[in-house]
């Protein structure tokens, strides 16, 4: 056993309001450069649709994470080193700019410059990339809250695997998805799903990389791009199957979510979660075995390769796992961090959050508490009770988007998982509505999912309730390490703020937290921990009044 430690996150989809404030911080902090201007590295997209970028599900056309081969080891969708390097100067299987969206802005000139005359002004798109008049076909929310119209429901790769499996086990399942979902298109039920790099556990952009410039970092399992060696092939943006990498055409580097790992290392939350209205994001630390990776990943049925990456994830309670992490160098504050973990709670004991496409074999590390609000109000308008438990365990199998789509998304398409973790939310909701009533609660739909009365407390707690260090349980790099992970303070040591660089162009969006100050890269470490009681307080410190 060899233990390493991953910050990780969970997303609880039934709190997400689809208000995009995660993308457009995400977006000011961290994609401010010319080049970057159709990137999303954290996008919000509407389900059933197309997502981003456009059809990114469909591998059979990407070629993006990882297969069995005849002997049932793992390699890459996108070939092995002999097809990279024959490949290396053009590399066809990649998405293009009508697969993001043409970045436009309009002509407010027309608008702002116009003489006075009978006639109304128009403020005409154009292109960011030709400065042409250009027709707005395509953009990164363009399935938002279904706007993309039943022909986006329609050409949701899921929606067609969904169909495609219902239609091979029974026919009429198959004729009640296709009523569902496309009968009443205005009725279709919908919901939002955040998206990030999911840092996965076996990532196969780093795999893709001819130069090696992507890299899993050891300490906190973050994967990063090290721009000064990067030398822009963009086998890794074929090689992520969730097309999380972007190239950057301006500065020729590829570029991705960076799990805002400078906020990270002195405790902060990323600027996603920070910044969440619907407080649906959970960040903290997983313990897993490093040996067990390749094992699970290898798994021959992709429906059970969930339950397989559960078996890499460790008990940090357990005292034999804490004895081997501190062998094996984890800090003792990570291994606390990982009992304490909102994370491993979620994933592990109440088995409530699901990966998103284990079948890619990537073992993401960025899972999602399924939703289950709209089956409450379904019952309702129906006339009967949308708490009580026994109504609710019997409409979950009946949901207008149905269990088979969920289990696309998250579970391979194996049902068990996902109809599980709804039951335990069901159970939750009716349990607690006794409890907030001054009713005796039923424990019968509690032990049922398999749980306790106060399992499923602390549960509602954590998911409905938790406070800011509940949600966020994130240990700060260690002193000893600071030099070893702190930016150079040469103004040219740094990859990150060279010409084109992330950290290029002055202070940030954030004030002088970010970017850099009188011409000279910011230490991150020292930076943070220096800001980090500025950014959290309620009042500002002595002296910090003109600031």
């Amino acid at each position: 056993m060899r233990v390493l430690a991953q910050i990780a996150m969970v997303m609880n989809l039934d709190k997400c309001i689809g208000c995009h404030t995660c993308s457009v911080t995400c977006k000011q902090t961290w994609t401010n450069r010319s080049g970057m201007e159709y990137v999303w590295f954290n996008n919000v997209e509407t389900r059933p649709g197309q997502g981003y970028p456009r059809r990114y599900e469909d591998q059979d056309k990407w070629r993006g994470g990882w297969e069995l081969n005849r002997r049932g080891a793992l390699k890459l969708k996108s070939g092995g080193r002999f097809h990279a390097l024959a490949t290396i100067f053009s590399n066809p299987v990649l998405p293009e700019i009508k697969d993001y969206y043409e970045p436009w802005t309009y002509e407010y000139r027309n608008l702002t410059d116009a003489p006075l005359g009978e006639d109304y002004p128009v403020a005409e798109p154009r292109s960011l990339l030709t400065g042409k008049p250009m027709k707005i076909e395509w953009s990164s929310n363009w399935d938002d809250n279904l706007g993309g119209g039943a022909p986006g429901v329609d050409a949701d790769p899921m929606v067609e695997r969904t169909r495609d499996q219902a239609r091979d086990q029974a026919r009429g399942t198959a004729d009640r998805l296709s009523r569902e979902i496309r009968a009443t298109f205005e009725e279709t039920f919908m919901f939002y799903l955040p998206r990030i790099c999911e840092h996965c556990l076996n990532p196969a952009c780093v795999a893709a990389c001819p130069s090696g410039a992507m890299y899993k970092r050891a300490e906190d399992g973050i994967v990063l791009v090290d721009q000064d060696g990067c030398r822009g092939w963009r086998k890794c943006v074929t090689g992520c199957p969730y097309k999380k990498v972007y190239f950057n055409h301006r500065t020729g580097k590829a570029e991705k979510c960076t799990l805002c790992y400078p906020r990270l290392e002195v405790g902060l939350p990323t600027v996603c979660s920070e910044t969440c209205v619907g407080r649906l994001r959970y960040l903290g630390v997983v313990l897993y075995d490093a040996d067990k990776v390749t094992a699970a990943a290898s798994t021959p049925s992709e429906q059970d390769l969930y339950e397989a990456q559960l078996g890499v994830f460790l008990d940090p309670a357990d005292p034999d796992v804490r004895r081997a992490a501190e062998r094996d160098g984890v800090p003792h504050d990570w291994i606390e961090a990982a009992r304490r973990s909102p994370v491993h709670a979620l994933i592990s004991t109440y088995r409530v959050a699901l990966p998103l496409h284990p079948e890619y074999r990537t073992l993401p590390m960025v899972w999602y508490v399924p939703p289950l609000s709209p089956v409450v109000e379904a019952l309702a308008g129906t006339g009967h009770d949308g708490e009580d438990a026994g109504n609710l365990f019997g409409a979950i199998d009946t949901l207008r988007i149905p269990l088979e789509y969920l289990a696309e998304l998250f579970t391979a398409g194996d049902v068990g998982p996902v109809r599980a973790a709804l039951e335990r939310l069901a159970a939750m909701r009716s349990y607690m509505r006794s409890v907030n009533l001054g009713d005796p609660p039923d424990c019968s739909a509690v032990e049922a999912v398999g749980m306790t009365g106060p399992g499923i407390e602390d549960m509602y707690r954590l998911l409905a309730i938790a406070k800011y260090d509940e949600r966020y349980v994130i240990p700060t790099a260690a002193l000893a390490d600071a030099r070893r992970l702190e930016e150079s303070a040469v103004p040219d040591g740094c990859s990150l703020d060279a010409v084109g660089g992330p950290g290029m162009g002055g202070p940030g969006p954030f004030g002088d937290d970010s970017g850099t100050h009188n011409g000279l890269p910011l230490v991150t470490i020292e930076n943070f921990h220096a800001s980090r009681g500025r950014q959290t307080a309620d009042t500002p410190e002595p002296g910090e009044e003109g600031r």
